[in-house]
């Protein structure tokens, strides 16, 4: 299973939002995507989706242009979490997660698709608010209730959008541990924007840098986020800890010049004062 972006471009009116991205993802694998506000993460999303359509370039899942599929089929072979949702209609949450169910029912729901709806509140730690209307929720409620209607789409791809806004700490661990092990287990493959540097490098197979619209780099988490790219994406000065075999990013300052860019491994821990 694979899916890849042939130079994709797409422009709000005249405003050029991607410029010419190219990538692969395969089964197995987490993609991240990182940057700025504005650099063109959600609407990277939107044009896998094909909630927008990009006025150039390919995107096509195992040789099958996603632009040329049927809606349904998209529907039921991507799962899709936007960075907000609300909605006007009353929905409890149960119900707004069986809406994950729609492109696959048939004349009712069945059994099965009760099954999978349970398990998916259950999987989120969600079934005790079933019968909550979802507007009265809490963002991180919200969240996890978004979370539990793409896993119960069943699908082939995850597409996430901020997966963690609003969550907590041990609820960001979870719902990233979650994602990771679907991945795994069920040979899926992700896409995930996100913010949180640190994440992203923890749960991330593959890293994609955008700057305004534009991948500056682009390769394996542990070895794409070093100093000098994330000043030169974010322009910030950082320090890069090595711990245990993983990276930890340390924001250092926004100003130019201010400090210079650190490495640390775990032998100069010690020589730290602070």
């Amino acid at each position: 299973m694979r899916l890849g972006l042939n130079q994709v471009y797409f422009s709000y009116k005249h405003a050029p939002i991607l410029k010419g991205v190219n990538f692969e993802v395969e089964a197995g694998e987490v993609l991240g995507l990182v940057g700025p506000n504005g650099a063109g993460k959600s609407t990277l999303l939107k044009c896998i989706n094909a909630i927008l359509k990009p006025q150039a370039g390919y995107i096509d899942f195992n040789g099958q242009s996603i632009g040329e599929m049927p809606l349904n089929e998209i529907a039921q072979r991507v799962g899709y979490v936007p960075q907000t949702l609300s909605t006007a209609a009353p929905l409890t949450v149960y119900e707004t997660v069986l809406m994950g169910r729609k492109p696959r029912l048939k004349w009712k729901v069945s059994q099965q698709d009760k099954d999978i709806v349970e398990a998916s509140l259950r999987r989120m730690q969600i079934l005790p608010l079933a019968l909550r209307y979802f507007n009265e929720l809490s963002g991180g409620e919200r969240q996890r209730v978004m979370m539990a209607r793409a896993f119960c789409q069943e699908p082939e791809i995850l597409l996430l959008d901020e997966p963690t806004n609003n969550l907590d700490l041990r609820h960001q661990l979870e719902t990233l541990d979650m994602v990771k092990d679907a991945v795994k287990k069920n040979r899926l493959l992700a896409v995930v924007a996100i913010h949180d540097l640190n994440l992203a490098v923890r749960y991330t197979d593959k890293l994609i840098m955008l700057k305004d619209g534009v991948i500056c780099r682009i390769g394996k988490s542990q070895e794409v986020l070093t100093p000098e790219a994330i000043e030169e994406v974010y322009g910030v000065k950082t320090a890069v800890i090595t711990y245990q075999d993983s990276k930890y990013i340390l924001p250092i300052s926004a100003k130019p010049g201010a400090a210079p860019n650190i490495y640390l491994e775990e032998e100069d821990y010690g020589k730290i004062h602070v």
